[in-house]
């Protein structure tokens, strides 16, 4: 059963901190999706994605939102900056290539998925390869040994990881680079592909460790156990039905009437988006791919522009429009104590590794979470990402000296280790009051 919106609102909410509406667009979003494919065919076709716009300042979750959504449901998920496309005519990526990386995205995901079903019998005949190549040498070393005994001893040793660190010599596959004859245009030609077999695939020589060379045929054997061609054409599909764009900084080409040097014809850009948006066949290496039910999530600051400074027709193509807040106090704090995996948690267990407990107090977690809000106000507003600047500046001299040569020792971070080690950027707040 597909997850319901309060589930992956629920999900989302281990991740990031506030933005309900925002949650709430894309949970429903997501599950229109499910609902979409239980209809029957003919009316599936007529239903498209409602497309989102975020709109938002810097570091409140925009592109964790969109990231976490696409991990939740394994569906291909990429991030394009619109700042990275030009109009048509212009030297530059041309807006097709989102596709084609999503494409990319989609065979990655199902190859990961196909290599875990055949990756026990991937394993068994890597073994096997292991075995030949070990067995000369075990058999120089013990003579004696009847082969068949030999060869269960050698499977023996391989399984219980005893001879990981050996450095064995084995003969692997070269693959043949794709030749990319426009840059900036993804588009590659594959002289393997176009020759099939007709070269015989070289083969290197490497001295590897037994663990990597492992590793290695376990891949070559998973390439060979699985189709290819029924790889690329579930990949496409998958993109198709399933696929998340993320079109970061659209506000940046919401500007009217072009321009010049970088601002190449931010309109023209729009102009070339609005094909993809409406629904088009983009042709990619791995087959044609349709457009129409891939769900398109843009957002940006929208500090200058407007969403109405757009060109119509694609606004008419994002009719949900979410405004997300600004981080106040509560909200770092929640950050740095409730998120998954939160910021405390990754540099405790960080410095754990040298031999550092840190033991974080509430009172740390408030002064911390109130000169995030200061320095957001007074300079840039950067949002969460304000509170990976003061951690690395709060854990400096921690980080540098911690060696791991020295017995576990506790370090308690209080309000006043906080004050006392971003002084200067207290001082720097204490002086803005008096500066007009």
């Amino acid at each position: 059963m597909e997850l319901s919106p309060k589930q992956i609102v629920q999900e989302l909410d281990r991740f990031i901190i506030g933005q309900e509406h925002a949650k709430k667009a894309v949970a429903v979003a997501l599950r229109n999706r499910y609902r979409r494919s239980q209809l029957d065919e003919k009316l599936r076709e007529e239903i498209t994605p409602k497309n989102i716009i975020m709109k938002g300042p810097t570091g409140v979750g925009k592109t964790e939102i969109a990231r976490r959504l696409a991990k939740l449901v394994k569906a291909p998920f990429v991030k394009v900056e619109a700042t990275k496309f030009t109009e048509v005519g212009y030297v530059g990526r041309d807006v097709e290539s989102m596709i084609r990386d999503l494409v990319e995205v989609a065979v990655r995901l199902v190859k990961n998925e196909k290599f875990e079903d055949v990756r026990k019998k991937a394993e068994d005949s890597a073994r096997e390869k292991l075995v030949n190549v070990l067995f000369p040498e075990f058999k120089k070393d013990n003579p004696q040994l009847d082969d068949f005994v030999l060869r269960e001893k050698i499977r023996n040793d391989l399984d219980l990881k005893k001879l990981d660190d050996r450095v064995i010599e084995v003969d692997i596959y070269e693959s043949i680079k794709p030749i990319n004859m426009m840059p900036g245009s993804g588009m590659e030609i594959n002289i393997g592909e176009i020759f099939g077999n007709a070269f015989p695939k070289s083969r290197k020589r490497k001295k590897l460790k037994l663990s990597q060379a492992r590793e290695m045929f376990i891949q070559e054997e998973s390439e060979r156990l699985i189709d290819s061609d029924s790889v690329n054409a579930e990949a496409v599909r998958r993109a198709e039905q399933d696929g998340i764009i993320f079109i970061d900084e659209i506000d940046k080409i919401a500007g009217k009437g072009g321009g010049n040097g970088p601002d190449v014809s931010r309109e023209g850009v729009q102009r070339d988006i609005l094909p993809i948006v409406e629904g088009t066949v983009v042709n990619t290496k791995y087959g044609a791919v349709r457009t129409d039910f891939i769900l398109f999530i843009a957002a940006g600051a929208f500090h200058v522009s407007r969403v109405e400074d757009l060109i119509p027709e694609l606004q008419g193509r994002f009719p949900v429009t979410v405004e997300l807040s600004s981080l106040q106090f509560k909200d770092f704090v929640s950050i740095l104590t409730k998120t998954e995996n939160s910021l405390v948690m990754q540099y405790g267990e960080l410095l754990a590794v040298d031999n550092i407990k840190l033991d974080f107090r509430k009172d740390a977690i408030e002064e911390l979470a109130r000169l995030a809000v200061l320095e957001n106000d007074t300079s840039e507003n950067i949002g969460a990402r304000r509170l990976h600047n003061l951690m690395e500046a709060l854990l400096e001299d921690i980080s540098f000296n911690a060696n791991g040569t020295h017995p576990m020792i506790e370090v308690v971070i209080d309000k006043n280790y906080v004050q006392e080690h971003l002084n200067d950027l207290v001082k720097e707040y204490n002086l803005k009051k008096y500066i007009l």
